[in-house]
């Protein structure tokens, strides 16, 4: 299998570089679901803005992921694959010279005009926005054992962050949670990590892989394993990660898509709990 690294439309779609059409179709119609017009209409309007560019995203990744030479074009500009070599030539002409430095200007701007816009997320797909309905209520399998429930954390702040192994800024924002639910946990913060497992195996990674991979962050708070994808449905996530601050009487306040700070988290865990800042 080939090795999948940094951010492209196979990551956009949670699909290995391998992947035959089926399963890229199949991984574009489990997306495209995440982003129906019924399951955006209480969000703000700069969330609804977000999902409309994420959804856009996914519809070009498939539209270049569908069609094998548009594909291999592609895989090529990321460097996945290597271009076929062709024959040893004594020598270019001086028109073949410039053909030759004008066609290597042009990939060199195409190769770029791609990574610009499969990165952007990870550059710029920052958004806060503000909401006020319930936290809808899960029970899931703990990755370390046994189960959580949300509801048990009810008088809490709670940090519900959804992520998974194949996200970058995933990868960045864990230090952050960890030292967050160090700092916090005695004062009423509770983090939760849902991990999007049924990707995850999508992927051929296993609940051990997933276990190995944050014990390498040094990662102790929960995590909830979403084996078939209800939680992720029930709290409409597009793109990842996406973390969803809810108050001590269970009412999701804010919803942060993109990369978390320790910063970020301390401003709104400051805002959002009891005024004595005592755990219940």
């Amino acid at each position: 299998m080939t090795e999948m690294t940094g951010h492209n439309y196979y990551n956009l779609l949670g699909v290995s570089v391998d992947a035959d059409q089926a399963t890229i179709a199949a991984a574009y119609e489990q997306q495209r679901q995440r982003y129906a017009p019924e399951r955006l209409v209480d969000l703000d309007h700069e969330l609804q803005a977000v999902a409309r560019e994420r959804l856009a995203e996914l519809e070009r990744a498939f539209r270049i992921l569908s069609d094998p030479e548009r594909r291999r074009q592609y895989d090529i500009s990321q460097g996945l694959i290597t271009p076929p070599s062709r024959p040893a030539r004594r020598g270019l002409s001086r028109n073949e010279a410039l053909g030759a430095l004008t066609f290597a200007l042009l990939a060199v701007g195409l190769v770029v005009a791609v990574w610009v816009f499969t990165n952007r997320n990870t550059l710029s797909g920052q958004a806060m926005g503000e909401i006020n309905r319930p936290a809808p209520n899960f029970s899931a399998q703990e990755l370390r054992g046994g189960t959580i429930e949300l509801a048990q954390y009810r008088g809490k702040v709670v940090l519900i962050n959804f992520w998974g192994t194949w996200c970058e800024p995933c990868k960045r924002e864990l230090p952050a949670l960890q030292q967050a639910y160090e700092q916090f946990s005695d004062q009423g913060l509770m983090i939760i990590g849902v991990n999007l497992t049924d990707d995850e195996q999508m992927q051929g990674q296993t609940i051990e892989d997933v276990a190995a991979f944050l014990a390498q962050y040094g990662v102790t708070y929960p995590i909830a394993l979403d084996l078939d994808g209800k939680i992720t449905e029930a709290y409409r996530v597009f793109p990842l990660p996406t973390s969803f601050f809810i108050t001590t009487d269970g009412q999701i306040r804010y919803v942060h898509i993109g990369e978390l700070t320790l910063t970020d988290i301390a401003a709104r865990f400051a805002e959002l709990r009891p005024a004595s800042g005592a755990q219940p």
